[in-house]
């Protein structure tokens, strides 16, 4: 905190030092104190999304902003179901949040969730399935998904359908780091989700960390899932249990390191740090079968691959 204070009266200081290089009037800025009050108080004032988990709603300044744009990226394709259901668990507790009527724990009237995916994205990760959603806990006449053909038509769409206001949540699901997708084009996203008072989330897959807009950045990676207990705390054993998520915050305002497992509860719809010490899936497993690996050749012709046994036969003729 005092390190924000010294770099907001620093900010302030040299806005005040241009203005008297300009002739302009002081006064129109106002005191340091007074301004810091004025920042404190808006910050305050945003509604947020709030996990009910206190260490992650620490690091996210009480919440997860609902009026501003969040980042969520999965370091590999491997994790692109991780990294698309824990967007999903947001976006079903922010439709919650702003549509309270719900019938049987699924939400079937109020703003939907716009799920708009990259051409690229959908042939790598998937395209959403309504089964699948309803036991997550959506129901598939709230959810909408745009498969636009180029980036530009989703980038396009995606801030139309932010400063329209008219969603709970909107999705911009890209595959890794396109260069037509860039910080000018993350402040116009920013920009659209915060004069809408809208949440709006940029999901990437298998991209890697670059300049970004967003408030908060999450990387997720796949975790197996927790384990199923009865209501007498007794284990279940021979069952699935809930989804859980490797959660790691790789961007906030505050320099917090944090790293937790968390399970989705689809049936109560929350999210809670997971009971089993999970890990995260290694990607690097042993071949299923014991033969010959082949060597992997790029841009060449590969070489001949030696033959195993022969045998000779007669000519027919």
């Amino acid at each position: 905190m005092a390190d924000q204070a010294m770099t907001q009266e620093a900010i302030f200081a040299l806005r005040e030092t241009i203005a008297r290089m300009e002739g302009k009037d002081i006064r129109a800025f106002g005191t340091v104190d007074n301004r810091a009050e004025e920042i404190a108080g808006a910050m305050k004032g945003r509604e947020r999304l709030c996990f009910g988990i206190d260490s992650l709603d620490h690091a996210l300044d009480g919440g997860l902003p609902l009026d501003g744009m969040a980042e969520i990226r999965s370091g590999a394709m491997k994790d692109a179901g991780a990294a698309s259901g824990f967007a999903l668990a947001i976006a079903t507790l922010v439709q919650s949040q702003i549509n309270p009527q719900s019938t049987g724990g699924r939400t079937e009237s109020g703003l939907p969730i716009l799920w708009i995916a990259d051409r690229l994205a959908v042939l790598e990760a998937g395209m959403p399935y309504a089964l699948g959603l309803v036991d997550f806990g959506i129901a598939p006449q709230t959810f909408l998904h745009a498969q636009p053909r180029t980036l530009a038509d989703a980038l396009w769409l995606a801030e139309a359908a932010a400063a329209s206001g008219a969603f709970a949540v909107t999705i911009l699901e890209i595959s890794g780091n396109q260069k037509h997708f860039g910080l000018t084009e993350s402040r116009r996203l920013s920009l659209r989700a915060k004069t809408a008072g809208r949440p709006l989330i940029v999901l990437r897959q298998a991209g890697e960390e670059e300049a970004s807009s967003a408030a908060f950045r999450f990387r997720v990676e796949t975790a197996p899932a927790a384990n199923r207990y009865l209501g007498d705390g007794t284990l279940l054993g021979g069952s699935i249990g809930h989804s859980v998520f490797h959660l790691t915050l790789e961007r906030s305002r505050n320099p917090v390191l944090l790293s937790l497992f968390l399970e989705w509860n689809s049936h109560d719809r929350r999210l809670s740090n997971a009971r089993a010490s999970a890990k995260p899936v290694s990607s690097r497993r042993l071949p299923a079968h014991s033969g010959t690996r082949l060597p992997a050749f790029v841009d060449r012709p590969g070489a001949a691959q030696e033959m195993g046994a022969r045998l000779a036969f007669h000519r027919a003729s």
